[in-house]
């Protein structure tokens, strides 16, 4: 909506809240419809998607609340890079039209996370955005999947490229750019339905706002959206304002390209300072790596980069357990300015390429709730353990199949709580896909599932865990995997001991393969290959000898830790009946 403040109508904050509330559920509305419509699974089961509101200005209204914040936090930034693009064509919105973008280096997160947008019009006049995005399964790429295209030289090598383009105009649909998608994309029938899902979910949040503007009116809609964007401003200003001023760093490093005997893309930094200044953040990430050129793992500063600093810096500073409901909108991030040298990993520069920024960006969440670690050490956790997706593929009956999957990381130790066992972490907030889901719609099989043991960053408060599963393939295939985690393990804080390090391997059904780097082009594989991936674990927080015994047994009960590994790390002591010596340990932790 393009908010007037001059002459504005007054709003009482009741009201406002009200019309933020049905914003907000008009977005949830769309995700909903979205995953119901939605023909693969990474949609419907997965959760990898974003539904949002925008004004005409590209600032974020409201965002879906059940969906990834890696898919609906950078819908303003599509609309914005949508916008430019149809500046410098001279082209204009009308009713009826329905935009196509997917441009890493305007807005979007990456290729495959391909936005939907529909233009909303009140009484003929332009007043905001309504849009959907969704990791699609394949986007024409080298190779089939759109996750694991690790080898990529290039933006173009990465698949089809959507900039701003219209997908109905006035209402009528343009044939031949369904052609060219339908004529591109493996797995089309998958991919096309569920692009057409995402029409129809972005035109329902049309519809709804169309209504809730009739029911205030626009100018008492507009003033009501401006109100609530200074309200979420100001809880904001004050988390910051809260914090003391200085500046506060963190390096982390991630694994890049293990295997490549090229020393500039391997073990590459991530390096941030948060300066704090009265009620304003700015963020730096000078001294982060340079852009690999030919490499895919560099990061969009709008769309991915961004994302991962608003969406850490809001967890940890604004806990919805003190501040109760916070509305998601462009006043939480007014407050915080990010700055990233061109030309570097987290601020790459065109046609270098982005589609494996998945585990880069959220190792650099990571780090960046590293920094604030120094201040603000009761809000944040240890290390997480990243994530890993691998994209299977192949053919039955002469068609195409692809599947990706989501492999679960963990959390590190908090204050006063252990860390999540195998769970999606910071900015992903993904599903896995049921077993039964699998099995039933493809050539694979799950012959494991179940949790790593002896793993945990030791601490008062221990690191989750990973999952360890195992596919195994039914018929020949191929796939291919964007991982991270393999040499550097999440770091443990406040004395405790840094966490496992995630690992993967194929083993083959000719008794050959062996174990694989996080980062792996596609391969091909034969029925009875099979994948066996283990999932990191999280840091431990505080002195692991000030744990409680009786949670120490509790772990080595539940298998989580050995009676050994009790002794060393915990310096607790137990008796072969499973009971705590409490004189030994007494000692043991003197």
């Amino acid at each position: 909506m393009n908010l007037q403040t001059r002459n504005a109508p007054a709003v009482d904050h009741v009201t406002a809240s009200v019309i933020q509330g049905a914003l907000e559920n008009i977005a949830i509305e769309m995700g909903y419809k979205l995953m119901r419509m939605s023909y693969s699974s990474i949609i419907r089961e997965s959760e990898d998607f974003g539904a949002g509101l925008v004004d005409v200005q590209g600032r974020g209204l409201a965002e879906s609340a059940q969906s990834t914040p890696l898919q609906s936090g950078p819908i303003p930034g599509y609309v914005q890079g949508m916008q430019k693009i149809l500046d410098r064509r001279g082209e204009s919105l009308r009713p009826g039209d329905v935009i196509m973008h997917n441009d890493a280096y305007s807005g979007a997160s990456h290729g495959p996370d391909v936005g939907f947008i529909v233009p909303v019009f009140y009484d003929g006049e332009l007043i905001a955005f309504s849009a959907t995005t969704a990791h699609h399964l394949d986007i024409g790429a080298l190779t089939p999947g759109s996750c694991g295209i690790v080898d990529a030289i290039d933006a173009y090598a990465e698949g089809l490229q959507f900039k701003a383009i219209r997908v109905y105009d006035q209402g009528e649909k343009v044939e031949p750019v369904w052609h060219i998608l339908r004529d591109n994309i493996r797995v089309s029938d998958l991919v096309v339905g569920d692009m057409e899902a995402q029409i129809a979910a972005a035109r329902i949040g049309a519809d709804r706002l169309v209504e809730l503007t009739a029911r205030y009116g626009k100018a008492f809609s507009q003033s009501a959206c401006e109100s609530v964007m200074q309200h979420s401003e100001r809880l904001m200003r004050q988390a910051i304002a809260a914090l003391p001023d200085g500046t506060y760093s963190a390096t982390t490093y991630i694994d890049g390209y293990l295997d490549d005997p090229e020393p500039s893309r391997k073990e590459l930094p991530l390096c941030v300072a948060i300066t704090v200044t009265g009620d304003e953040m700015v963020v730096d990430l000078t001294g982060t790596a340079p852009q690999i050129p030919d490499k895919p793992i560099n990061m969009p500063l709008q769309g991915t980069v961004d994302i991962a600093i608003w969406l850490t810096v809001r967890s940890v500073l604004l806990d919805t357990a003190i501040h109760g409901h916070i509305p998601v909108n462009d006043g939480l991030v007014r407050p915080i300015k990010i700055v990233a040298p061109e030309g570097c990993l987290a601020n790459p520069v065109f046609p270098a390429p982005t589609i494996a920024r998945f585990c880069p960006g959220n190792q650099l969440a990571d780090t960046v709730m590293k920094a604030l670690a120094e201040v603000a050490p009761s809000q944040v956790s240890a290390g997480i353990g990243n994530l890993r997706v691998i994209a299977f593929s192949g053919l039955q009956d002469s068609e195409h199949w692809v599947h990706m999957e989501i492999f679960e990381g963990s959390y590190g130790g908090r204050d006063g709580r252990d860390g999540m066992d195998a769970v999606d972490t910071l900015y992903a907030n993904t599903r896995n896909n049921p077993i039964e889901d699998i099995e039933s719609h493809l050539p694979l099989r799950v012959d494991r599932y179940e949790l790593r043991e002896d793993v945990c960053g030791a601490g008062q408060w221990r690191g989750g865990l990973g999952s360890v599963r195992e596919f195994v393939y039914l018929n020949d295939g191929g796939a291919s995997v964007e991982g991270e985690g393999h040499k550097f393990p999440p770091w443990g804080f406040r004395g405790g001991s840094d966490g496992g390090a995630a690992g993967l391997r194929l083993d083959r059904a000719n008794g050959q393969g062996g174990e694989l780097p996080s980062k792996v082009p596609h391969t091909p594989v034969q029925a009875g290959d099979r994948f066996v991936c283990v999932g990191p674990a999280g840091g431990g927080y505080g002195d692991p000898r000030l744990r409680d015994p009786e949670m120490v047994l509790a772990d080595v009960t539940d298998g989580l830790i050995t009676v050994a590994r009790a002794a060393d790390d915990y310096g607790v002591v137990i008796t072969d009946d499973l009971r705590i010596d409490e004189a030994a340990t007494a000692q043991r932790r003197s």
